[in-house]
């Protein structure tokens, strides 16, 4: 009979803890970025990606090794948006500015806070958007190569 009694105890304490968990929800995503209604691998096909939304920006010199900025389109996550903007030195990635990231809580921090500065170390070392993935932070990582993308389109590499 005690067996019966901390089998059901102990079932109902799991069952309650699995109800009561909350998941991380963002509630900006909607009045932030409009969402898009098909979503593809940029890195597959470089020319599946629209740079439309894109928007570029270079420096004042004229010389071939001078440093260009170009910035990736907004992609739009589950989670919240995501846009990079890339510095082109002489042809190559040579720094990686990440201007909109998901937010919308304190999972949301912690979580990029750990998986950008990865993400960015990887397109450096890549010089392109195939990259890994950073476990635990896949709805980001795909938000990025696709912003990366749109940027890397239109700086011509």
């Amino acid at each position: 009979m005690k067996r019966i009694v901390l089998w059901f105890a102990s079932t109902a304490t799991i069952v309650v803890l699995l109800f009561g968990y909350h998941t991380s929800t963002n509630d900006t995503s909607a009045t932030t970025a409009p969402s898009s209604a098909s979503s593809t691998s940029p890195s597959s096909s470089p020319s599946s990606s629209s740079p439309s939304g894109s928007t570029s920006s270079s420096s004042s010199s004229s010389s071939p090794s001078a440093a260009k900025t170009y910035t990736g389109s907004v992609a739009s996550t589950r989670w919240g948006p995501v846009q990079v903007q890339i510095t082109v030195t002489a042809g190559k990635i040579s720094d990686v500015t990440v201007l909109q990231q998901p937010n919308g809580n304190g999972k949301d921090a912690e979580i990029n806070a750990y998986a950008l500065p990865i993400l960015v170390q990887d397109t450096l070392s890549a010089q392109s958007a195939d990259i890994d993935m950073v476990s635990g932070a896949t709805v980001t990582s795909d938000g990025y190569v696709q912003s990366l993308q749109a940027a890397l389109d239109e700086a011509g590499i």
